[in-house]
């Protein structure tokens, strides 16, 4: 019995969780799929999976398997692509998350032009501002924001991100313009209630408005309800517009990073190595978003 077909099987019976769901993606018979996983499991001589008549669900031999099977079986998909047109090497579903306002605003060129490039990949982008495990819910590549610190996975820099003070132009009118950190005490702040290491001097209490949303705090600041500290390639175009007015620039915090992150360096599959040198110098060391 072919290794690479057990392990094709196995890998897709423990990503979807079905022995015929599994069967459904690679054309073959649930019977044939749990021969497959079975003969594996008995080659092995040990457990991969618990059964029971409502769900399948990994052992932890399983989950470690798992990982290193899609490893091989991606650098065994790479090779056998590479042996044919190198120009379309890349392809496959490549798995993406990314934070909801960067990706809505500025990834849809990126990714349209990569697909275009490369046609035999399938992206899926998932957007969600909270920090995915990038192993245990299988992604390929996650793009973050923050100071990254050390951990198992590898990380390309890819733009800088960089924070700006602002407010309406009514607002300052009426409440006049903070000229310290100190005197945002007694100002209407606009939280950012995912935001990673905040600045001192942002206010820890008194923010008359919290969101897990950039977009509505900018929309909020660009009406008047107080003072905003938002990335630019959230609030650029508002600071291009006039609708918004940068403030205390001498206290600008130091810029965050824009990372590709991906779990591992040896045998990446081509479609996450592409798609990473693709986004690599593509915004440039001054993104377009911060010539306003």
């Amino acid at each position: 019995m072919d290794r690479i077909e057990t392990m094709r099987a196995f890998v897709a019976v423990a990503r979807q969780s079905s022995f015929s769901q599994a069967a459904d993606r690679l054309q073959l018979s649930p019977q044939l799929v749990s021969k497959y996983v079975s003969r594996l499991e008995e080659t092995l001589g040990v457990r991969l999976l618990n059964r029971s008549t409502r769900r399948v669900s990994l052992t932890e031999a399983g989950r470690v398997y798992l990982l290193r099977a899609e490893e091989l079986l991606e650098s065994f998909d790479d090779i056998q692509h590479q042996l044919g047109d190198l120009q379309t090497s890349a392809r496959g579903e490549l798995r993406i998350s990314a934070p909801v306002s960067f990706a809505s605003r500025h990834m849809g060129r990126l990714i349209a032009s990569f697909q275009a490039a490369h046609p035999g990949v399938t992206v899926d982008l998932q957007l969600n501002d909270r920090k995915v495990d990038i192993v245990d819910e299988g992604f390929d590549v996650a793009i973050r924001i923050g100071r990254l610190k050390s951990s198992s996975l590898i990380a390309r820099y890819l733009a800088p991100v960089q924070l700006v003070f602002c407010a309406s132009p009514d607002y300052l009118k009426e409440h006049g313009q903070p000229e310290t950190p100190a005197q945002l005490q007694t100002h209407r702040c606009l939280g950012y209630s995912y935001m990673e290491q905040p600045p001192d001097i942002w206010p820890d209490a008194g923010n008359v408005i919290r969101s897990n949303n950039g977009d509505l705090l900018v929309q909020c600041a660009i009406e008047g309800a107080g003072i905003a500290l938002q990335p630019t390639f959230i609030a650029g175009d508002a600071l291009a517009a006039g609708q918004l007015v940068p403030i205390l620039h001498e206290f600008t915090p130091e810029p965050f990073g824009l990372y590709a992150v991906y779990a591992h360096r040896t045998l990446l599959a081509s479609k996450v190595r592409t798609f990473v040198d693709f986004m690599g110098g593509y915004f440039g060391e001054i993104p377009y978003w911060d010539r306003y």
